[in-house]
């Protein structure tokens, strides 16, 4: 149980995560994104929309893997939390002090992740310009990034989007 509440280094999470797209593909012809379930979702709650007239239960996969995701990190948060404090490279606390960032109790300083840092011109700055370019890219994917990799990789593309 200790390899699952310590952390994995990058190079072992990084290309597990990774190959998750290109294997969900090869075994089930399946797109790998959150992005659709959410698609999905209101599919379910409303078909006014010519958008959303269509069958979403040959999606179910998704939702319960969508479901998942939301429990394995309320599982993940919870009970299998790492009790010892953050330990952060000196390094890491002097880069953060010269931008104006308190060394972090936790994972989220409260100079980055508050209230305070969004609603101001340059938070509505930075979420604007962002959301713009997540959307632009989402789009252009014809969905989440992941959709990308089985177009640069397997020519038997042929999930439905």
């Amino acid at each position: 149980m200790e390899f699952l509440s310590s952390s994995w280094p990058w190079y072992v999470a990084g290309p597990l995560i990774g190959l998750m797209v290109p294997a969900l593909l090869l075994v089930g012809n399946k797109l790998f994104g959150i992005s659709s379930t959410l698609r999905d979702v209101c599919a379910i709650a409303t078909n006014r929309v010519s958008y959303l007239q269509y069958d979403w239960r040959k999606q179910t996969w998704n939702l319960v893997f969508a479901a998942g995701v939301i429990l394995g990190g309320i599982i993940a948060g919870y009970l299998l939390r790492n009790p010892d404090p953050l330990v952060l490279n000196p390094k890491t606390v002097e880069a953060l002090g010269q931008m104006g960032v308190a060394a972090p109790a936790g994972l989220l300083p409260p100079e980055i992740f508050s209230m305070q840092s969004v609603l101001n011109i340059k938070g509505l700055l930075y979420l604007l310009v962002a959301g713009f370019l997540v959307g632009f890219g989402a789009r252009w994917a014809g969905g989440a990034a992941p959709r990308v990799t089985p177009l640069l990789a397997w020519p038997r593309y042929n999930c439905p989007h």
